[in-house]
């Protein structure tokens, strides 16, 4: 388990209109040290047309993040697509295997895991994921609000990220979001 963040994915829709947004927190901690409280964990990629966030090791997530646009951009923004062939490429490098760093990828349509192992993981419901050590609060803060309450997609994500910054020594509750409508 990497005690580093807690970034949380949700797309579905909402009031007839298809959303999808990534939210994390803002803590980088060193050991049991906080080095940094309002990090950025959480980008646009292709031409805002893909959301993405990592928890992990900073330059090992930034080697994912080059590695997973360059093959996005090839594949003109194509997620499914450039998923297969970001697992089949990160199959073949045994540098690549190793990184200690996790993403979680998602559009309008799909949303997807991807690992330092090089797994790609759909969540079962299709709709939420959560990564890091706070995810797992988050995942069921999250799947608790878009179940039980009529809220918006933002209010979802922010609550969830609340509650898992709120018992996870890990991660704060400095939270960012990016959505697309």
């Amino acid at each position: 388990m990497f005690e580093a963040t807690t970034i949380l994915g949700y797309r579905g829709e909402y009031e007839g209109k298809k959303y999808a947004l990534i939210g994390g927190d803002g803590q980088v901690t060193f050991g049991n040290c906080v080095l940094k409280a309002n990090a950025t964990k959480i980008r646009a990629l292709y031409n805002g047309g893909v959301l993405s966030g990592f928890a992990g090791s900073t330059a090992d997530a930034f080697s994912l993040f080059d590695m997973f646009e360059r093959i996005l951009e090839g594949r003109k923004g194509d997620l499914v697509r450039s998923i297969l062939d970001f697992s089949k490429q990160w199959r073949k490098d045994k540098y690549l295997r190793k990184l200690e760093a996790m993403m979680i990828v998602l559009n309008k349509d799909h949303i997807y895991i991807l690992s330092g192992t090089g797994d790609v993981v759909e969540p079962e419901d299709g709709k939420i994921a959560a990564i890091g050590s706070g995810g797992n609060y988050a995942l069921s803060s999250a799947r608790a609000l878009d179940k039980f309450a009529p809220l918006p997609p933002k209010s979802i994500v922010e609550e969830s990220l609340k509650i898992a910054g709120e018992l996870c020594i890990y991660t704060n509750t400095n939270i960012k979001i990016l959505e697309l409508e």
